[in-house]
């Protein structure tokens, strides 16, 4: 029985989720998952079930990812995940309504990004094996700086994105991607290189 009461040192946590290290199922670790799980469900209420100003966003932001988040930061809820201590952004972010972000393996998002509606962004694989299907592999996303990312799109665990590029609504992109490029498709594909003017 887990007890949710019990606090989750989140400093070890994140160094831990940084190694990559292979979580086993009823574990310590996994438990912490659990644990932070509740209390994310706790913050995510409160952002997505009555209107909160701007300001009120960034401050439950801030509580849920554990860390101060910037005053340009700005969300449309609702907004899901089942962790929450494992996101970073940058300054000047938008995120649409309706996206979920599985953080336990780290999401940093850069400045100036924005992310469409429905977009799910994972940082978590199960174990190839069916007899250890519950086993988990943590593995970072990353997120350049001026990122567009399309609505309905699925960036799955360890993809790093470049500085400026474009994902395409709809893309699953399952390798990273180069800077100021445009991806799209199910998985995303090169479409074209980004002619960059500094006028």
């Amino acid at each position: 029985m887990f007890d949710f009461n019990k606090k989750v040192n989140i400093k070890k946590f994140r160094q831990i989720m940084d190694e990559g290290v292979h979580i086993e199922a009823d574990s310590e670790l996994f438990e912490a998952f659990h644990l932070l799980s509740q209390e994310a469900l706790k913050i995510t209420v409160q952002i997505n079930n009555k209107y909160n100003s701007p300001e009120k966003i960034v401050e439950l932001f801030s509580e849920l990812t554990g860390q101060e988040v910037d005053e340009t930061f700005r969300l449309f809820p609702p907004f899901y995940t089942d962790c929450g201590k494992n996101i970073k952004v940058g300054k000047n972010v938008f995120i649409n309504s309706c996206c979920r972000f599985q953080d336990q393996g780290g999401i940093e998002i850069g400045d100036g990004v924005l992310i469409g509606h429905n977009t799910t962004i994972a940082t978590l694989n199960h174990d190839f094996n069916p007899m250890k299907r519950q086993n988990l592999t943590p593995s970072k996303v990353k997120i350049g700086n001026n990122v567009w990312v399309g609505s309905d799109c699925t960036i799955l665990p360890g993809v790093i994105i470049g500085d400026g590029a474009i994902i395409g609504a709809g893309s699953v992109v399952t390798k990273s991607v180069d800077k100021n490029v445009i991806v799209a498709g199910n998985p995303a594909k090169l479409i074209r290189k980004i002619e960059v003017n500094n006028d």
